[in-house]
């Protein structure tokens, strides 16, 4: 059981990464902590503590796709050097400007929209990069084992976060933050580059953004879980706007008191984590009932009376948070072939974190004008309510199938410019018909793509358009065809 949870810390060059990611992401907590706090002293709102993280979070809405092409062109682990020192430099910056009492509110909001600028990179490429250090056979183990990393950090950063700001000041924890991002640095540097399993990069041809929207569309085990993370994304993981109301403003506590919500939160997911390290592969049915508990949870935080009765029910609700992030971002790495998961993997982004600047001041105004208990409420009913669209389609028990992709080319003109960039693929697609997809008839029980119809007559696009808007139903529960026949 113990060998099987820590399987990826096997590989030398993940064992580097994963420790240097521990103190690093524990510094970015610390900031997480401190950001919300400063703003919450400069104005008192709720409206511009969420807009401060809209704003770091913008960047991945408009441009992020963008991010995931850079990843699939270019050397990932030198891309993260290059951004994790451009955070590094940002979180110093904030902390010098804060210890010497010249920040104001509109430098927070740019610091946190160019931390927001480097993410759009950075984020992918992470995600990618975990796939390159472990190989395929032992992603899922990785993925989770890096929620471990978040959510260990997630109970570490905050606490002492919230122990510095009542004994010094927020400024420290800048500083910090800026300091805990050479652990990682110098972990990337100390790799072995031979070790690595990279994939094959994407060279530079016009359409590839076209393609990866195109090949998520078509895909169900792809399109279900995004379409899931954008909207549970939204509403439900807004806990750095919805928890430091709650701790202020319901239970009439400081700073101390938010970095306790967040580190019991943490302390479960770590624990969610590791069970879904020893798991094994997804299955849509999991991934149905992580999201499901995970909204029940939330409901239950934002109904607690006291902030112990709180901290009692945030484990769990950490717990099954993790779970849901792990079993969806697993579905997609081990689902997208090679030269697509960076661009893949930045739509997980946008749906995850680039909902941000949508979901964030919503959460804040409902937290100001209806109670932070509605802040918080909101996103347990926003995840019950997709899970109930979304119920037929994440049904099976079947997990999916690891894609190794060769070479691909890319024809950006033509209405398939997805099969054009998997063309060389091998194993996936035999027995399939040429104009039936990857993907077609898998766990989530329905086909991308109509057989028999021609690319290029005027007839043939229109039943594709017509298809695909059917099986966008299709693929998130609203309409259910019957295997072969339209």
């Amino acid at each position: 059981m113990l060998r099987t949870t820590f399987e990826a810390l096997r590989y030398r060059n993940y064992r580097l990464y994963f420790f240097g990611q521990l103190v690093s992401v524990s510094g970015t907590w610390m900031q997480t902590v401190a950001q919300a706090w400063l703003v919450l002293r400069l104005t008192g709102s709720g409206v511009a503590l969420g807009s401060v993280v809209a704003l770091q979070f913008l960047p991945m809405l408009l441009v992020g796709a963008w991010g995931g092409l850079i990843a699939d062109r270019f050397d990932k682990r030198r891309l993260l050097l290059g951004t994790q020192t451009f955070a590094g430099l940002l979180a110093l910056t904030l902390g010098l400007l804060t210890v010497t009492g010249t920040v104001q509110l509109w430098m927070v909001f740019a610091l946190a929209f160019g931390l927001g600028c480097v993410n759009v990179v950075d984020n992918p490429t992470r995600q990618v990069f975990v796939v390159e250090m472990v190989g395929s056979d032992s992603v899922t183990n990785a993925v989770s084992l890096n929620s471990v990393i978040m959510n260990s950090a997630r109970v570490v950063g905050p606490a002492v976060a919230g122990i510095l700001i009542a004994v010094v000041d927020v400024g420290p924890c800048f500083l910090i933050n800026a300091a805990s991002y050479v652990a990682v640095i110098v972990s990337l540097l100390a790799m072995r580059p031979g070790e690595l399993h990279p994939g094959r990069r994407a060279a530079s041809r016009p359409g590839q953004l076209r393609a990866g929207f195109r090949y998520v569309w078509s895909n169900p085990e792809l399109r279900t879980p995004l379409l899931l993370m954008v909207v549970i994304g939204t509403l439900a993981y807004e806990f750095q706007v919805s928890l430091p109301l709650m701790a202020r403003f319901t239970f009439h506590s400081g700073a101390a008191a938010y970095g306790a919500m967040s580190a019991f939160m943490g302390a479960g997911a770590v624990v969610g984590g590791l069970v879904s390290a020893a798991r094994g592969a997804p299955t849509p049915r999991r991934l149905r009932n992580a999201a499901l508990m995970f909204g029940i949870l939330i409901l239950g935080v934002a109904a607690m009376p006291t902030l112990g009765a709180a901290l009692a029910v945030l484990p769990f609700m950490g717990g099954a948070s993790i779970s849901f992030i792990a079993m969806a971002n697993s579905t997609l790495q081990l689902r997208s072939a090679p030269e697509l998961r960076g661009r893949v993997m930045a739509l997980y982004g946008v749906a995850f974190l680039g909902s941000t600047p949508v979901g964030g001041p919503i959460v804040g105004l409902v937290g100001e004008t209806l109670g932070p208990r509605a802040g918080v409420g909101i996103g347990g009913v926003a995840t019950l309510v997709a899970i109930a669209v979304a119920w037929r389609s994440l049904s099976s028990r079947a997990g999916p199938r690891p894609v190794d992709a060769g070479p691909a080319a890319v024809l950006a003109s033509d209405a398939r410019v997805l099969e054009a960039e998997l063309a060389g693929r091998s194993g996936d697609t035999e027995g399939r018909t040429p104009a039936e997809p990857v993907g077609a008839g898998n766990a989530f029980g329905v086909r991308s793509e109509p057989r028999g119809v021609g690319v290029g007559k005027s007839g043939g696009r229109r039943a594709r358009r017509r298809w695909r808007v059917r099986d966008g139903l299709a693929g998130f529960g609203w309409f259910r065809p019957l295997d072969g026949i339209r």
